[in-house]
């Protein structure tokens, strides 16, 4: 397994965003999970008392560590923030950056000199980073309860297709412990979080994308 702090990942795996590309990928869940058909099954109390609190939780910062499909091994420091706004700062000579301003989520590699802009709506992250971790309807596709975790496994097969967004939270603390992103071809990209402080105060200009930059910078690489 590759465990390169310095290792640049992929703009497509890079922090599990899973930008939904075309694929017939078959939704595969985990043995063990309980399958919630849609709106007909109730979602269990706890996991529920999970998302209300996850939702609560307006900022947040820390450091994390990436796993990539093929065991790539990369980490760096986050900031988030209700509605929509994540800042990942990777580690390494790559200086990669990964910011989403509620709209767009841009990437960018400053060694390479390059600036990709996504649609934030696109990305199965959207569902980690809304207002309000929604588990009513059709989002919920699988939640498992054990002793020592809490797995919520959330899809939109209307906006992201067959990639999915599964998240493991400390059953007695309500914590995020880290998510997994399953992109339309199956493969999985999972981040795990610690040092994490909750209700932190952010710089607005720590989600700032600038539009303009990035729109002459693809000009010159074309």
């Amino acid at each position: 397994m590759k465990t390169q702090t310095d290792f640049a990942p992929t703009r497509r795996q890079v922090l599990g965003l899973g930008l939904v590309l075309a694929g017939a990928a078959t939704i595969s869940v985990v043995p063990g999970f309980q399958l919630l058909a849609h709106a007909q099954a109730a979602v269990p109390p706890a996991a529920q008392k999970i998302a209300d609190h996850f939702s609560s939780v307006k900022s947040m910062s820390g450091e994390f560590v990436q796993f990539g499909p093929k065991g790539e091994q990369t980490g760096g420091k986050f900031f988030l923030e209700r509605p929509g706004k994540i800042r990942f700062n990777y580690d390494g000579s790559s200086n990669f950056r990964v910011i989403s301003d509620g709209k767009s989520v841009v990437i960018l590699n400053k060694k390479l000199n390059t600036s990709d802009l996504y649609p934030l709506s696109k990305t199965p992250l959207k569902l980690l980073l809304d207002d309000r971790i929604d588990l009513s309807g059709g989002r919920v596709k699988a939640i498992k309860e054990e002793d020592d975790l809490t797995t919520i496994q959330l899809s939109d097969k209307s906006v992201f297709g067959n990639a999915r967004i599964t998240m493991m939270f400390d059953p007695k603390s309500y914590e995020l412990r880290q998510w997994t992103i399953t992109d339309a071809q199956g493969k999985d990209t999972t981040v795990m979080i610690f040092n994490v402080k909750e209700g932190v105060s952010i710089p607005d200009d720590t989600f700032a994308i600038d539009y303009t930059a990035n729109r002459e910078l693809n000009t010159k690489t074309r």
